[in-house]
C-alpha cells in the first residue's frame, strides 16, 4: 500500500472539481485511485510499525472518499479490503490482547472495533468480485457453492482477502453463534482460493490454513498433522522468510497442544529471520516478530 500522504494535494484539487464537467472529476478521481492501489513498498517496506500504524488509518479513509466517487474501482476496492484487514488484524486486535490482562472489558471492546474493521474489508473485498460477477456479493451468503464456482484464479486476490477477513472476523466472536454459523462458508471460499492458486501471495492461502486446521470438526492429532502440512508448503512457498508461519503454527499447533519445547522452538526461528532481506514483506515480519517476543515473554502464562 502506498503512503497517502503525497497524494493529500490531489485529493484537494480532485473535490475542487465538483463543479466542472462530471467526465473530468471522473478521470481525476480514478486516476488517484490508481496511484493508491497500484502497491509498492512504501508500507510493506517500512520498518516502523508505529509510523504505519499512525499514517494508515488516513490513508483508508482517503480510499473510502475515493470510493465513495468510483465506487466500482477493482483495485482500489482490493487495496481498501487488504488495508483494513491488515490494520485490524495487526495493530487492533493486537492492542486487545495485550491489555486483556489488565482490562478485560476494554479488551472486549476494542476487539468489537475490530470486527467491525474486518467486516468491512471483506464487504469491500466481495464488492471487487462483484464488479466482475455480478451479484457475487448477495449469493456468498444464499448459495456460496454456485457462487464460488463462478470464480477463476483472476479472483484469488479478493477471495483471500474477503476470506481472510471474514474468517479473523469470526475468530473475534466465538460467542457469537451467527458469526460461527457463517464458518463453513468461510472455509469454502478458502478451500476455492487455495484450488485456483496455492502459491498467491507466498503461500498465503496456506498460512490461513495453519490456523484454521485446529477449528475444524475431528480429532486433535488430524487437524495438527493437517496444519503441519500447510506450514511445510507455506514455508516452502516463502522460502523460509515470513515470520508470520512460525508465529501461526506455534499458537495454533504447538500451544493447544502444550508442547512448550516445540512453542519456543517456532517463535525463536519467526525472530531469526531478517527482515530487512526483503523489502515486501519487512513490514509483516518485523510486526509478527513483535509478537513473537510478546509470546515469549508470556510463556508462564501461556503454559502452567
Amino acid at each position: 500500500m502506498r503512503s497517502p500522504f503525497p497524494f493529500l494535494l490531489a485529493l484537494t484539487a480532485t473535490i475542487g472539481l465538483a463543479g466542472c464537467a462530471g467526465a473530468i472529476k471522473r478521470a481525476a478521481v480514478n486516476s488517484l485511485a490508481e496511484a493508491l492501489s497500484a502497491g509498492g513498498t512504501v508500507y510493506s517496506g517500512d520498518d516502523s510499525p508505529l509510523l504505519i500504524r499512525e499514517a494508515t488509518p488516513f490513508g483508508l479513509k482517503l480510499m473510502e472518499t475515493l470510493l465513495a466517487e468510483s465506487p466500482n474501482h477493482e483495485k482500489l476496492l482490493l487495496a481498501t479490503a487488504q488495508g483494513f484487514t491488515q490494520y485490524a488484524f495487526a495493530f487492533v486486535k493486537q492492542d486487545a490482547d495485550e491489555i486483556e490482562d489488565q482490562d478485560f472489558e476494554k479488551a472486549v471492546a476494542i476487539r468489537s472495533e475490530a470486527r467491525k474493521l474486518l467486516y468491512r474489508a471483506r464487504d469491500y473485498a466481495f464488492r471487487a468480485i462483484d464488479v466482475r460477477h455480478p451479484g457475487f456479493a448477495t449469493q456468498i451468503n444464499s448459495a456460496h457453492v454456485t457462487a464460488l464456482a463462478r470464480l477463476s484464479k483472476r479472483d484469488v486476490p479478493e477471495l483471500y482477502w474477503g476470506g481472510a477477513a471474514w474468517g479473523a472476523a469470526i475468530s473475534l466472536s466465538k460467542d457469537d453463534p451467527l458469526a460461527l454459523a457463517d464458518l463453513p462458508i468461510v472455509e469454502a471460499i478458502m478451500e476455492r482460493a487455495l484450488a485456483l492458486d496455492e502459491t498467491y501471495d507466498n503461500g498465503a492461502i496456506h498460512g490461513f490454513f495453519i490456523s484454521y486446521e485446529m477449528s475444524r470438526l475431528g480429532g486433535t492429532e488430524t487437524n495438527a498433522k493437517r496444519a503441519r502440512e500447510h506450514f511445510r508448503r507455506a514455508n516452502e512457498l516463502a522460502q523460509g522468510r515470513n515470520a508470520g508461519n512460525f508465529v501461526a503454527l506455534a499458537e495454533a499447533v504447538a500451544l493447544p497442544l502444550e508442547d512448550k519445547a516445540e512453542f519456543e522452538s517456532l517463535l525463536h526461528q519467526a525472530l531469526a529471520i531478517k527482515p530487512d532481506e526483503d523489502k515486501t514483506t519487512r513490514l509483516a515480519n518485523i510486526i509478527f516478530q513483535q509478537r513473537a517476543r510478546w509470546l515469549l515473554q508470556r510463556m508462564d502464562r501461556l503454559f502452567l
